[in-house]
């Protein structure tokens, strides 16, 4: 009888050591295709939940710029966790990390900050395990998950998800490094534009020349109509390269981006219009922390800015304020002032610069919202996806 035992107890083990083994070639093996931090850190999540047959999960990234962490993907998060403000900040687990005491271990409802007096919107939510990120010793963030059941996770699990947390680290370091190599790339090719707009300029510049200084050699020697062939063609000229230099600025980042983060600068451009202008002004932001591309922050910026200028010019209004929200998933924005107000209705075409405001938002494949009625002010609200 205990041989059948003994034998049965081995036979447990090596199907438990076969799953472990299963699940780590299959999530390094996923892990290994993503380049991109943001779809590593999803497509962990996504594995996860479903070989350990969990449900819930999210993971916070320290963004070591700052010194704050922030939500970098998700997984099925219940209503009341699906919140930049509940989710924001800091806790129990991410304090403990940063002291270097966090161990892959199940925290209850009682332990963790944001499911304390939390009843509904939760799921029956009562554990989650905490998962340390490291790359290196280097502290990368927490990885939280949690069973559709709600049960705590056996000692088995936790170690073989600090294994998994180990996967996880690498793959950042590695899409980080890529990142940090296209960036690369991208400062070439934008200081490869800069010459190439300088010596296109700087040649045209002197085709013009030439072309009025015959110009003007030709009106002194009284013949007009010569010389007038010679502006013209300085005119071609003048479009042609103004044309030349439109198209190879567009994909410039803007230039109040270059020191700051997108909230400082969405801050600063309200904190000029106060001290310009004496308009009341009010910022407020959610989820800064979160990177993003720099398309994004200067297309966001100039959605703001525009917005900014049509309520000064057009709407008389003397408060403006700016909500600026970013999740893993979506940034939103919303600028409102206490203007005149239209009829969004009935609005001549090209009025309020509203076609710029909506092109720039599909730019960035996102949508554009406007909530105004004649005197009750304007809000002007823009969702775009956040794709890293």
């Amino acid at each position: 009888m205990s041989e059948l035992s003994s034998h049965k107890t081995d036979t447990e083990r090596l199907q438990q050591r076969n799953r472990e083994l299963s699940i780590l070639h299959t999530i390094a093996e996923a892990l290994n295709h993503e380049v991109d931090l943001s779809q590593a850190l999803k497509v962990a999540l996504a594995h996860v939940a479903e070989l350990f047959d969990l449900q819930t999960g999210w993971i916070f990234m320290l963004d070591h710029n700052t010194g704050k962490f922030y939500t970098a993907a998700t997984q099925n998060l219940p209503p009341a966790l699906n919140n930049p403000r509940r989710m924001g900040g800091t806790c129990h687990c991410l304090d403990e990390f940063l002291e270097g005491g966090l161990d892959a271990e199940n925290i209850d409802v009682i332990t963790c900050t944001r499911l304390k007096d939390l009843i509904r919107g939760t799921d029956g939510l009562r554990y989650h395990a905490s998962i340390p990120l490291y790359a290196y010793g280097k502290p990368l963030g927490v990885l939280n998950v949690t069973g559709g059941d709600y049960r705590e996770l056996s000692a088995d699990d936790l170690e073989l998800l600090a294994t998994i947390g180990d996967l996880i680290g690498i793959a950042i370091q590695r899409a980080r490094l890529f990142a940090v190599s296209a960036e690369h790339g991208a400062v070439e090719e934008r200081n490869r534009l800069a010459r190439e707009i300088h010596d296109t300029l700087a040649q045209g510049l002197t085709a013009i020349s030439l072309q009025l200084e015959s110009a003007d050699v030709l009106l002194d020697a009284g013949s007009v109509e010569r010389a007038r062939s010679f502006v013209q063609q300085a005119l071609l000229l003048t479009r042609d390269n103004l044309e030349e230099a439109r198209r190879s600025v567009l994909d410039l980042r803007a230039a109040p981006l270059e020191d700051k983060t997108l909230a400082e600068a969405l801050e600063a451009l309200l904190e000029r219009t106060n001290d310009e202008l004496g308009i009341k002004t009010h910022f407020d932001c959610v989820g800064a922390s979160v990177p993003l591309p720099a398309r994004v922050e200067a297309g966001v910026y100039r959605i703001a800015q525009e917005a900014i200028t049509n309520a000064l010019r057009h709407a008389e209004a003397n408060s403006i304020s700016i909500r600026l929200t970013v999740t893993a998933e979506r940034l939103e924005l919303c600028v409102e002032d206490n203007g005149l107000g239209f009829d969004p209705s009935n609005l001549p075409a090209g009025h309020f610069g509203l076609i710029g405001l909506n092109e720039r938002a599909k730019l960035l494949n996102g949508t554009l919202a406007i909530h105004s009625s004649p005197g009750e002010g304007t809000e002007i609200e823009v969702v775009i996806p956040v794709e890293r």
